[in-house]
Parts: structure tokens; sequence; C-alpha cells
């Protein structure tokens, strides 16, 4: 929990009116946060127009006392994928929606605690920033409460809610009519803090007559005043997580920078191959997969793959060979068509001298029973041999339903059979999001990862073709063609 502290915690009386007043502005994209935090500061310390991915601080003085303004990255405001869509049973509906991704937060983002460390030792007043050009809806006001408990608790006595874009409303309407008919959700909101409210016309800001700014620096010292000049907080732990945090997205950062400066070494040079078999069940979106990874729609999604079909693209200065299979049966091998499991081998011999990586493709929407694991490995050393494992890497597809979840949370609580489906791959493991192909920088994570798992495997990089799988009877195919002649649309870009 958060601590309240004010200075005559030190025994000096004088801190219960500080010389020094500090607000943290917190609010939603496009709250006009950045442009009030410049009106209170009394000029263009911030730049508008662009999403703020960091908290930036400024000061000012405001009737002989020092005021600092922090402004902070907008608080993501996620939609529960219950509310707009009713997911259907079958992996296969969920994995083919055709409803947009739900975007998740920017990794470049920062906490509101990070904002809190930037006015030491803690705010006085909280402004949750809110336009009158948006409707304030209930996922708004599960954000801005998200928003205040990654502070810590207590926060709500310190907030105030700051109203944006005042002249936007119709002629006659004041702001006390506005929250009375936005409705419960921004009411709930104005009520948590006290009835604590201001707000700001933006086209009296410039005015000589302009007392918007000195009647909220009022509002806040009645407030510090109420809190018998306390200011808020935050707890040692919190700090440490936020710390942490930021130093794994540093490190995440230059990671990235790195594995692109690499590839930036290559231009000009052959590229490096990579040959990927896609596996798993029906309808768990192997095909959009293969979308995501090449960045362009070379799959068919959205029904029935019959036939294995190759397709190649340069993605991040390598060369990617896909092979796309058909689907098995869940429930055991037997159930499987024949054709379907000589269609998998067939697979694999479109990839010589042999695929790279097998990628076992599985939704992260669906659970894993210990049925559906001893299947999917009965599949792959049935088919591939026992040395199999050493090139098979789980897939999570559908990656944009975990929302805010890591996907190491997921896997803990997919239970006791994902982790052993994991650990029979060695632990090799990627989350794709396969709605928006092209644009998913993950892959190219993806791709590290299997050199990674290539480099691990040392002489054995890649599974060897079998003589078996180049058999006649192993080739079902509709023209009856040679392995290594039916590459049906292969394209190299």
């Amino acid at each position: 929990m958060a601590a309240v502290s004010s200075a005559s915690d030190t025994g000096d009386l004088r801190g219960r009116h500080p010389p020094e007043r500090r607000l943290l502005l917190l609010g939603g994209p496009q709250s006009g946060k950045t442009s009030t935090a410049n009106t209170i500061l009394g000029d263009q310390i911030f730049e508008v127009g662009t999403e703020t991915t960091h908290s930036n601080v400024g000061q000012t003085e405001i009737y002989g006392r020092r005021v600092t303004v922090v402004d902070t990255p907008p608080w993501a405001i996620l939609t529960d994928p219950g509310e707009d869509n009713e997911v259907d049973n079958n992996d296969n509906a969920a994995v083919e929606s055709d409803s947009p991704p739900r975007p998740p937060p920017s990794l470049d983002s920062e906490g509101p605690c990070m904002g809190a460390i930037l006015c030491p030792p803690g705010p006085h007043t909280i402004l949750l920033v809110v336009s009158v050009t948006q409707p304030f809806t209930d996922n708004q006001r599960r954000a801005a409460e998200e928003q205040l408990g990654a502070l810590g608790g207590g926060t709500w006595r310190y907030s105030m809610v700051l109203f944006t874009g005042v002249d936007k409303l119709p002629q006659g309407v004041f702001i006390e009519e506005h929250i009375a008919n936005t409705g419960e959700a921004l009411q709930w909101l104005v009520e948590r803090c006290g009835s604590r409210y201001h707000a700001f016309d933006n086209i009296q800001k410039d005015t000589e007559e302009n007392t918007q700014v000195p009647e909220l620096m009022e509002k806040v010292e009645e407030m510090i005043t109420d809190n018998q000049g306390w200011y808020f907080e935050v707890n040692e732990l919190i700090l440490l997580e936020e710390e942490q945090a930021r130093r794994a997205l540093e490190e995440e950062r230059m990671r990235m920078e790195e594995h692109a400066r690499q590839r930036d070494q290559m231009i000009g040079g052959p590229p490096r191959e990579l040959r990927l078999l896609l596996l798993g069940w029906k309808g768990v979106g192997k095909s959009s997969v293969g979308n995501s990874i090449l960045g362009r729609r070379y799959f068919e999604s959205g029904q029935e793959t019959e036939l294995c079909l190759r397709r190649q693209a340069l993605v991040s200065g390598r060369r990617i060979t896909i092979v796309d299979t058909p689907g098995w049966d869940w429930f055991s091998v037997r159930r499987t068509p024949k054709r379907i499991r000589q269609e998998s081998q067939r697979g694999a011999a479109l990839l010589r001298p042999g695929p790279h990586t097998l990628l076992l493709v599985l939704p992260v929407v669906s659970s894993l029973t210990a049925r559906k694991r001893r299947t999917l490995l009965a599949h792959i050393e049935t088919l591939f041999g026992d040395s199999a494992c050493l090139h098979t890497m789980v897939l999570f597809s559908c990656g944009d339903w975990l929302g805010r979840t890591p996907i190491e949370e997921h896997i803990l609580r997919g239970g006791r059979e994902l982790q052993r489906l994991l650990e029979y791959c060695g632990n090799y493991y990627h989350v794709l999001d396969s709605k928006t192909p092209g644009k998913d920088r993950s892959v190219s994570v993806l791709l590290d990862k299997i050199e990674e798992m290539i480099r691990e495997n040392g002489d054995k990089a890649f599974l060897p073709i079998q003589t078996e799988w180049l058999s006649e009877e192993s080739s079902y195919s509709s023209d009856n063609t040679e392995p290594e002649d039916d590459c049906r649309g292969c394209q190299l870009q």
C-alpha cells in the first residue's frame, strides 16, 4: 500500500504549507493532458500533437509558489473480448474471426509510478484529465481505476477530475450538466474523487482575463488543507518494481537495436535461409500464422487446408520458406486420415534437405488437456521420428487475446499439460498476433529464436528428410508430382 506523508512528519511545522506544489497528470489518449500541462505552466514546455511515451516534468512559479507539473503517457484502454464477441467454443471460430485485433499496450510506454518519481517526494494532487469531447465509458473508468491502483492505495483522496475542451460543449451547457448527462461511469469517477473537479476552456487560455489556472490552484490548496498538508508518496516496493520493469524494457530495446544492426550488416550479402513447417490440429490458425511471418496473405485462411503449400519471402534479411500443412485430429493419430498424415510428411519433403523448425501452432484461446498433448506428441513422433523434439517450437497464435497478460503468466495458468508440452520442445516457444500480417515486430524475434535453436542443435541444424517421406505412396497431391517440383506459386520477394 502506498504511503501518505507530510513535511510535519519530520517535525517541521512549516511543512503543512510548503513553498512547492506538485501536480501529477494522468489521462487517456487524446484527453488534452499535455496541452493542460502547458496551460498550467504558462508556456509550451511539452510537445503537443504526438503521443507521450515517457513522463516529462516542468516547473513554473504561480503567485510566488513553485509549481511542478508532471505529464505522463496515456493510460491504455483495452476492450474486453467478451463484451464485443461471444467466443465460440470451436477453436477455428476463434482463430478465424474477422473482428479487428485489440492492440496490446505499447512496449515503450511507462506506468504512472515513473511520473510520481519525477515529483519527489510525491504529488500533492493527481489530476485525472478527461476530455468532454470523448465519451467516458466503463472501459475508461476501469482504465482510470487501474492507473491509480498501480500507484498503490490511498490515491483517491489526492485526486481531482480536470475536464478539457469545455469550449466544445453546446452553448448554455455547463460542466455540471455534462457530468449529469454523460452517464454513470463519469459520475462514479467524480464521486470517487470526492466531487472535486475543474474545467479548462481552451479558447480563453490565452486571454488576459483567463482565471482558470488560478482557480485550479485554489482548489488544489483546498485539497491540501483537507489533507492536512499531506502529499501522496508511492510505496518503495512499487517503485522498485517499476524500476525493474524499466530496466527490462531498456534491455529489450538494446537487444532489438543490436539485432537490427546485425541485419543491416547483411545488406548486399546472401540472405540466410530458414525452412519452417507449420503443424497442428485443425482450425488453430496455421495459415494465418504463415501469412503473419511472411508479411503477406500467401495462404488462404478461413478454410480447411487440403494440400501442402510452399511459399517464400525475404523477411528481416532472411530467406524464409514456409510450408503450410493440413490439420490433424486432436483426439488421436488414428482418427487423422492416412492421406493427411502422408501430406504432413510430404510437407517436410518440400523443404529440402529438411526443415529447420517444426512450428507447432497452438492458439492461446484454447486449453490443452492431457489427451490433446499426448495426441500432438504422438503425431510428431509417428510422422517425423523421436529426434523431432529437437527441432520443434510451440508457436502461440491469437496473441492479441492476451491483452496485457504476459505469455509466461498464460503458461503458468495453462496448467501442467501445457508446461509438459513446452518441456518436450526444450522450452522453445513464441507468441504471435496472426491478425496483422507484416505489422507484428515480434516476427523478427521469432526468427531470432529459431536461429538460436539451430545453433543449439549444432551439427543437427535441421530435421533430415527420410526416404519414406519421398515414396510415391507418401506423395499425395492432385497432380501426382514429385515433391521437389511441386512448389505451386512459390515466390521470393
